[in-house]
């Protein structure tokens, strides 16, 4: 029983483990040298005046690495510019239903039956299909939840904002620290309901199929995956500009 427990908790923690991994890749490039990036909003006001910010803010890769979904990451935050419900729906369905969050919900759900996470969902190509099926549903509920439904009725904003300047370790607490803080549409900060909420209640709907999130100690390793995983993503959004500038430098 206790080396089923340890599979399923693995199983669990395989994409927050695997974004993490990717992280100390691309952390180990950025410690080495620091470089001052550019900084698009002001460089917009500067030269075009407050009309060009629009189209400043959106300058960012839509996929890291060529396959996580960067749909809701800005280049910086001041000046603030509110965003709208429909808009919040919208970075939610791009990043929900983007070709790269397909690929990873079927690497996720390869590794949770390698685990044998979930012993009801079975084997072979009958039961990879229902891995597949919880763990694309969990990402589109997830993404849903968190950044649509969530910010739209508590007016927060679900993107994540870069600093893009400072030393490495100073970026990477920031990153972090957007988990738990998050920008409000009045244009103030305030604790990330959004997020936690939004985790949650993937969490409790997940127990409608992953029959091993019905007691409180699967619910627990189920919101702390969500809420790493989330740490792990925002560390690679606040880096990957930098890393791949520098690889466009080298080639």
């Amino acid at each position: 029983m206790r080396g089923i427990g340890v599979c399923r908790w693995s199983g669990r923690f395989f994409s927050a483990g695997f974004v993490a991994l990717v992280f100390c890749a691309v952390c180990v490039g950025q410690i080495g040298s620091q470089t001052k990036p550019p900084e698009p909003c002001k460089d917009a006001v500067a030269n075009g005046g407050p009309s060009a910010l629009p189209a400043a803010r959106n300058p960012q890769p839509r996929h890291i690495l060529g396959i996580f979904p960067n749909y809701n990451t800005s280049p910086c935050l001041s000046p603030y510019i509110a965003i709208s419900s429909k808009d919040k729906f919208k970075i939610a369905s791009e990043d929900a239903f983007d070709p790269g969050g397909i690929a990873l919900a079927a690497l996720t759900g390869g590794a949770a039956q390698l685990f044998n996470s979930n012993r009801p969902f079975g084997q072979e190509a009958s039961g990879y299909s229902r891995y597949f099926g919880a763990a694309y549903g969990n990402h589109v509920i997830g993404d849903f939840l968190t950044e649509g439904v969530y910010p739209s009725i508590l007016h927060q904003d679900p993107r994540y904002f870069r600093r893009g300047t400072g030393s490495a370790a100073s970026r990477v607490g920031y990153a972090i620290s957007r988990v738990f803080r998050t920008q409000t549409d009045a244009g103030g900060t305030a604790f990330n309901y959004s997020r936690m909420f939004g985790a949650s209640s993937t969490v409790a709907i997940s127990t409608l199929y992953y029959a091993h999130h019905r007691d409180a100690a699967g619910s627990a390793v189920g919101f702390s995956a969500r809420l790493g995983g989330a740490m792990a993503a925002n560390i690679l959004k606040e880096f990957w500009p930098d890393v791949s500038r520098r690889f466009s430098r080298k080639h």
